[in-house]
């Protein structure tokens, strides 16, 4: 019996120089081994929700984005493709209401403010798309089996007409009527006076109005910015490169109770913090994406933590939140391994039920994946 436990005891410490050696090495091999061991350990915190919704053949097109309106129970869907609703509106509980198309040419991020004294959504259109082939690429992200250029003349390589409302971050109502657009519609541009975009990624506004931009998903510009609620400068970071506050590929952008701004910075692998009101750098994440990026990022109800979506990984990773004060290092403490080419996009959670909804642009649909620990208590988005 001691030989046993010794036995089980160097099997242990075995295991564990093998982690710690493989954190200090360059070994791919040990890396990826040790990977798979820590990942073991991980708590189990959600489960999919295989009735949400109760009609997936309102999916027509290309699921790339989905906002949670939380005060009034809806879930905005917006897809692409030819001849199709490009946003479709759910209620939390899966039922379909209505569906509307206007002034939306090629829909990439998607934003729901809901408070007592607004109701609205924010869209970025990117608008610019190439057919190859007859493939729709968008500039960053993963190829779709759908056509979403307004008026291709015909397919193969070549630039296609962005319309007449893309490379703009849009305002509507609750029902689809378009109150406001930020942008040059249809002309992409690098300018501050008036804003201009290219490839707008994706909106996030807070109940304060003030907003947060990340443009763009590949093209001219490389900006976080943030906006008051009359649409002022407040201030902007727009270096690209891979050091501090420079980005790249700049794609999912959400804000914690604590005030900071947290930055999906694809392109650098590495999500990016900074302060909200002087938008000062605070520090970086990058041990948790090694492998890819990450491409969305929205906060628990609760604050505990961040949940991060991984494209070409289809893989959500829930990352423990670190206190004020502290960026410290990123810790995973659960992953949801979706299907190969499932593509998770863009996700958002509900700061009612803490559910999480992902929109899928690989398997063209939203999931909803519920928390299984329901006691604690929503403090927001």
């Amino acid at each position: 019996m001691a030989r046993l436990w010794l036995c089980a005891g160097g099997a242990g410490l075995f295991l564990a120089l093998l982690v710690l050696h493989s954190r200090l090495s360059g070994s791919r091999v040990l890396k990826e081994f040790a990977f798979q061991i820590s990942w073991r350990t991980e708590e189990v915190l959600y489960r999919l929700d295989v009735g949400w919704p109760k009609h997936s053949e309102y999916f027509t097109g290309a699921t790339f984005c989905v906002a949670v309106d939380s005060l009034n129970g809806l879930v905005y869907v917006a897809q692409r493709g030819d001849n199709i609703q490009k946003v479709l509106v759910f209620t939390e509980d899966g039922y379909f209401l209505r569906g509307w198309n206007d002034t939306v040419d090629t829909p990439h991020g998607m934003f729901a403010v809901s408070t007592p004294n607004e109701e609205s959504i924010w869209i970025t259109d990117v608008g610019s798309e190439r057919m190859e082939g007859g493939w729709n690429i968008d500039v960053r992200d993963t190829l779709i089996g759908v056509s979403s250029c307004t008026t291709p003349t015909r397919t193969g390589n070549q630039t296609c007409n962005p319309g007449s409302f893309g490379h703009t971050v849009k305002k509507y109502n609750s029902f689809g009527d378009l109150v406001q657009v930020l942008g040059t519609p249809g002309k992409r541009g690098t300018g501050l006076n008036p804003l201009q975009f290219d490839n707008p990624a994706e909106v996030y506004v807070e109940d304060t109005g003030d907003i947060y931009i990340v443009d763009g998903d590949g093209g001219l510009n490389n900006r976080l910015i943030k906006l008051s609620p009359d649409f002022a400068m407040l201030w902007l970071h727009g270096e690209n490169g891979s050091g501090p506050a420079q980005l790249s590929i700049p794609h999912s952008v959400t804000v914690d109770s604590s005030g900071r701004v947290w930055v999906a910075d694809r392109g650098n692998k590495r999500i990016q913090v900074f302060d909200k009101d002087t938008g000062e750098w605070l520090g970086a994440w990058n041990n948790c994406f090694t492998e890819e990026g990450p491409s969305s990022v929205r906060f628990t109800p609760d604050g505990k933590y961040l949940v991060v979506a991984q494209l070409n990984l289809s893989r959500l990773l829930v990352v423990a939140a670190p206190p004020v004060g502290d960026i410290g290092r990123c810790s995973v403490r659960s992953s949801i391994q979706l299907a190969d080419q499932v593509l998770p996009h863009l996700l958002d959670v509900s700061a009612e039920t803490g559910a999480i909804y992902v929109a899928e642009i690989g398997a063209k649909q939203v999931q909803r994946y519920v928390p299984l620990d329901r006691s604690s208590t929503p403090l927001g988005r």
